[in-house]
């Protein structure tokens, strides 16, 4: 409502500080982790999401809930998730086991922040080489799930404002279907609290919801891919209720 939005300001304004202060320190380190072997640098990279979540906690008012754990498979799984916000990048790699993100490779050149993303050796593909794209995403994603680490997809390839869809891409069907790994669905509500290009954060209790883990044997890509759509944005449909109804009673 309009009395808090100062209040909101100050606060949205105070987490970005403890954001960038602990962005420049981290990556300012990061250079220095490749000395370590990846499981080791990892959990320290890891550290910087952690500190962040607390502080939107703590100064924004923003927590989240997880539904679904006992979906989780045991083994190496394509987790496909929901994009809307930056806070569900920050906030799965504290769900699920040790992962490698699907991204652009301009992310990896920011000072600071893409210093810490390419410490991590995630999968960084060029969205413009077309069908080389997908063929990077099925050789790397292969390799990474082969050494033991998820795979974590945006299938709508980019953040989608809360409450619409976009266009749900083939690339994490192809490597499903060529590594036989479970799909793993999952929806949540955070772009309502951390909105899109947005500096304002709102407090709230975001809701992430895990999926039945989907079998892709006997699956075309496509197949896949309409499956854990169809999962998704089902959800989606309670879950940006939910969502909505924080906001109004906020």
């Amino acid at each position: 409502m309009p009395q808090y939005k100062p209040l909101l300001i100050v606060r949205s304004a105070l987490f970005w500080v403890v954001y960038a202060i602990s962005t420049i320190i981290y990556g300012t380190l990061s250079p220095l982790l490749f000395l370590l072997p990846l499981p080791r640098r990892y959990p320290i990279v890891m550290s910087w999401t952690r500190l962040n979540l607390t502080a939107l906690k703590l100064i924004c008012g923003i927590d989240y809930r997880v539904e679904g754990r006992d979906n989780l498979p045991a083994e190496p799984t394509i987790v496909m998730s929901k994009h809307s916000s930056t806070w569900e990048t920050m906030a799965l790699v504290n769900i699920l086991p040790p992962m490698a993100w699907v991204l652009k490779k301009e992310l990896t050149r920011i000072p600071f922040f893409g210093w810490g993303l390419a410490a991590l050796d995630h999968i960084a593909i060029d969205r413009n080489a077309g069908r080389n794209a997908v063929k990077q995403v099925v050789e790397q994603g292969k390799a990474r799930l082969a050494s033991g680490r998820w795979v974590v997809i945006f299938p709508e390839g980019t953040r989608v404002q809360p409450g619409t869809k976009g266009r749900y891409k083939l690339g994490g069907g192809f490597l499903a279907a060529e590594t036989g790994c479970p799909v793993l669905p999952i929806a949540h509500n955070a772009g309502y609290f951390w909105p899109r290009e947005q500096f304002i954060k709102r407090p709230g209790m975001i809701t992430v919801r895990i999926g039945p883990a989907i079998d892709p044997k006997g699956k075309s890509a496509a197949e896949i891919i309409e499956a854990v759509e169809a999962w998704i944005e089902g959800e989606m449909v309670e879950l940006n209720k939910d969502a909505r109804q924080q906001l109004a009673l906020a």
